[in-house]
């Protein structure tokens, strides 16, 4: 008699982490780029979870999961900082079979999409370019944001200088007054989603237009949801190895 084969093992959980936010604005895009994420991945089991301001947090989330069942973490944060390097590796200590990989940037394809988010502004072509970012006390973070900077500089064929909202310099606004010699700037919106640093970039922008964050209300791009998966699939593949 011909031994029962064994089943298959499960996929390893997709437990995708935001910041977090108190924007309904910020919050529905979030939950759109995981949604596509698990439309593409019908036989993955894809959660959402928060490492700061929104519930389910990391703890409930991972709760929620079978403890027998791995986890790949995925953070929806742009650079490494302390979400990343410690928030995030405190919180899952506890729990045997986490993994979790790096942030989504930097990442090429993030540049492409902040360039196609520039496009939409039909700017003028020798219009000095700002990237706005969110900032760390991570110096390695505002390190990643600035090699966005440069991935960009080199898709647009000119120099993109960095304005920071928060924790690092020059701000925003610095950045904008001191590119102005060149003409009136544009901003390009290395945020994830609209919420506070959204509304602060603005404002701290001038007269000078902001492009669209990285999700809105839109569908999320196609290369977005490709870089959440690529996280996923690299990690989940070491597991299984």
């Amino acid at each position: 008699m011909d031994a029962t084969p064994a089943p298959l093992p499960q996929a390893p959980v997709l437990l995708a982490i935001s910041h977090g936010t108190d924007s309904p604005a910020g919050q529905a895009a979030i939950a759109a780029l995981v949604e596509a994420v698990a439309t593409r991945l019908p036989a993955v089991t894809v959660r959402l979870g928060h490492v700061d301001v929104q519930q389910p947090d990391v703890a409930a989330s991972l709760a929620a999961i079978d403890p027998d069942r791995p986890v790949v973490i995925v953070p929806l944060l742009l650079s490494a900082g302390y979400h990343v390097r410690i928030d995030l590796r405190e919180q899952t200590a506890h729990r045997p079979g986490v993994t979790i990989t790096g942030a989504l940037g930097p990442d090429p394809r993030l540049a492409d999409l902040l360039a196609a988010r520039l496009a939409e502004l039909h700017p003028d072509a020798a219009a000095p370019v700002v990237l706005a970012v969110a900032g760390s006390s991570d110096e390695r973070a505002n390190d990643d944001c600035r090699s966005v900077g440069a991935m960009l500089a080199e898709r647009l064929g000119r120099e993109v200088s960095v304005g920071f909202l928060a924790a690092a310099d020059p701000r925003l606004d610095v950045a904008v007054a001191t590119a102005r010699g060149g003409g009136i700037p544009i901003v390009a919106n290395y945020l994830l989603a609209p919420g506070y640093f959204q509304t602060l970039a603005q404002r701290l922008a001038g007269d000078s237009r902001v492009a669209r964050p990285l999700l809105d209300a839109d569908e999320p791009a196609a290369s977005l949801v490709d870089l959440v998966i690529d996280r996923y699939r690299s990690a989940a593949a070491s597991i299984r190895s």
